[in-house]
């Protein structure tokens, strides 16, 4: 899949497939994109240097990811990307915000370690190829895990997550973490009873890495209705014409 000039289009279509797939099911009252910054460490990068080493990405891919906020902008959405802060942080202060106003948010997200957000006004929707997303509230997190949404950030600090590079506890597997913690509730309870004793200072900082930061700025998000004439323009002038499909095909939704 290429654009006009020959760049690669493959993940602007995918994307926009995604978004509107999410847009035609739930008809939010509002959107917002959250992206890495990946050419500027976080503070977690520089608090443990192995955090998520050895990932390497795409040239192509980087290039449309550069792309992808403007056109998401373009068709009245709100997007968040700083430096210092993962797409993650962003999520999670969206969610907070909502929830704190008394609304109901809905965090699209492959990632589990947005599992800590749920909660009975906070659901995780999982990705899943053909098919609807997963829906992930309380009990499915306590299904998958064996403890509550608000103890995942403890459970990953001490099982570990190879997939970020978090070694964990030693020896400490899901079971076992799961067990620790209905047992003591939190792993600040665990150290402050002695347990991990040689471990404690690196467990304080697996489990500051794994928790999201709640607190990441936030653009505005007002109410919003989609303009898919906008983003249809927008791709179109990128040379997407695969996406100027998608985008005027969601012009018969309005």
């Amino acid at each position: 899949m290429r654009r006009q000039d020959g760049g690669p289009a493959n993940a602007l279509i995918g994307f926009t497939n995604m978004l509107l797939r999410l847009w035609e099911d739930i008809r939010p009252r509002t959107v917002l994109v959250a992206w890495d910054t990946l050419d500027v460490p976080t503070y977690r990068h520089e608090a443990l240097a192995a955090y998520q080493s050895g990932r390497e990405f795409d040239a192509e891919l980087l290039e449309q990811l550069d792309l992808l906020p403007a056109l998401v902008e373009s068709a009245g959405f709100a997007c968040a990307k700083q430096p210092g802060y993962e797409a993650d942080d962003f999520l999670a202060s969206a969610a907070a915000h909502e929830e704190a106003e008394g609304g109901e948010a809905l965090v699209a997200t492959s990632d589990r370690d947005a599992f800590q957000l749920v909660s009975d006004r906070v659901i995780v929707l999982q990705p899943v190829r053909a098919a609807p997303p997963t829906r992930i509230g309380p009990r499915e997190v306590r299904e998958r895990y064996g403890v509550d949404p608000a103890q995942v950030p403890d459970f990953i600090a001490l099982r570990g997550d190879p997939s970020d590079r978090i070694p964990g506890a030693r020896g400490v597997g899901e079971k076992r973490a799961a067990d620790l913690l209905g047992q003591y509730d939190s792993l600040e309870a665990m150290l402050e009873d002695g347990r991990f004793a040689t471990e404690a200072d690196a467990l304080r900082l697996y489990l500051r890495i794994a928790t999201m930061d709640r607190t990441a700025p936030l653009p505005r998000l007002p109410d919003v209705e989609p303009d898919w004439s906008a983003a249809a323009e927008h791709a179109r002038m990128l040379g997407a014409s695969g996406v100027v499909k998608r985008f005027e095909e969601a012009l018969a939704w309005t």
